[in-house]
């Protein structure tokens, strides 16, 4: 507990020094508190509205799971389809490269036409904005197999897929674990463009619906406080599939000598 405290210091200082500028900057009148108030302000906010921020994460944060369990498969699904066929990774790769070009906006109307008003449309966006660096993590990953072992495996009359088994999937698994926590960096914010971009309903419509909403109504200081919340929810799911790659691929962390 200590020495995971001790880790901890550095980033706690940082932050302190960050807030400290922060506050600074503000209370010497160099921007309007309608446009960046006070981390104190924020603070307040968020104790203030603190159940109402909770009931807008609940849905926000069922979006970004899922969106993230469905970048992760099809990612991972698509790695494998274009690793065991060449024709198809010349056909669909560079599509996959030029979706990641397409503005949101322009296909959000199409999505709302197609699935409605529910949560559909939104893991759609999220999934498309996540899903290549799990695909692209993935296919390196099952490119960087030791030929040698492969090899080794034909010489013991293994199968094809004896081989994916055995060799290809094992170095496949982290990577794609990896790519799913740098989606997860953009996940949060996809979260935010498809409730801003696609229509929203319930009483709690998320936290991406309700920053516009607050930012409209020039209460920028619970737009800020639901930033938070988002912020600390993405340093939780990061770490969270942090420890997910440990059970599920601890060979990994051994291979790079990681005993924390």
């Amino acid at each position: 507990m200590r020495r995971r405290a001790l880790h901890a210091l550095p980033a706690i200082a940082l932050v302190a020094v960050l807030l400290g500028v922060w506050e600074s900057y503000v209370d010497l009148g160099s921007v309007d508190r309608l446009i960046l108030p006070a981390p104190h302000e924020v603070g307040t906010a968020l104790w203030q509205n603190a159940g109402f921020l909770a009931s807008n994460l609940k849905p926000t944060a069922e979006e970004v799971v899922l969106g993230i369990l469905l970048a992760l498969g099809s990612g991972f699904a698509l790695a494998v389809a274009i690793h065991l066929s060449p024709v198809l990774r010349r056909a669909v790769y560079p599509l996959a490269v030029g979706s990641q070009a397409v503005p949101i906006a322009v296909i959000a109307v199409l999505l709302i036409f197609w699935w409605g008003f529910g949560i559909l449309p939104k893991l759609v966006v999220i999934t498309l904005i996540c899903f290549f660096p799990v695909l692209v993590t993935t296919v390196d990953g099952l490119a960087s197999v030791d030929p040698e072992l492969l090899k080794l495996l034909r010489t013991f009359d293994a199968s094809r897929w004896q081989a994916f088994r055995f060799a290809e999937l094992p170095a496949a698994l982290p990577a794609a674990i990896s790519g799913a926590r740098i989606a997860l960096t953009v996940a949060v914010i996809g979260a935010y463009i498809a409730e801003s971009q696609t229509a929203t309903t319930g009483a709690y419509a998320g936290l991406g619906h309700e920053i516009d909403a607050d930012l409209t109504a020039l209460q920028t200081s619970r737009a800020y406080a639901a930033a938070v919340v988002l912020f600390v929810f993405a340093i939780t799911c990061f770490y969270t599939l942090a420890l997910a790659e440990r059970r599920l691929a601890p060979w990994a962390h051994r291979s790079r000598g990681d005993t924390r």
